[in-house]
């Protein structure tokens, strides 16, 4: 599993003009399993995505195609870990 921390470095209007199509990019991943939750950070300096995937070269793939990374409009910061404890509703996914 790992959290991947994006940081803008652009002004909200830049972010804005590629929101679309970072929304196209979550709904892709979602979709193939990867991305488990995402979500803005309070104050909106970034956001946060849990992904899973089966290793650090495979989520550099994937986040490499990420309209916020391909245009420069944040930093991305990856951090892995294994879950040891979660809630029960998680059961059946993790």
């Amino acid at each position: 599993m790992f959290i991947i921390e994006l940081t803008y470095i652009k002004p909200i209007s830049e972010v804005e003009c590629y929101l679309p199509e970072h929304i196209a990019y979550l709904d892709k991943h979602y979709k193939s399993g990867h991305f488990i939750m995402s979500g803005r950070k309070n104050p909106r300096t970034g956001g946060i995505i849990v992904a899973k995937a089966e290793s650090v070269d495979e989520l550099e793939q994937i986040y490499n195609t990420d309209p916020f990374f391909i245009n420069n409009i944040a930093e991305f910061n990856v951090t892995s870990f294994t879950p040891s404890k979660w809630t029960k509703e998680l059961n059946g996914y993790l």
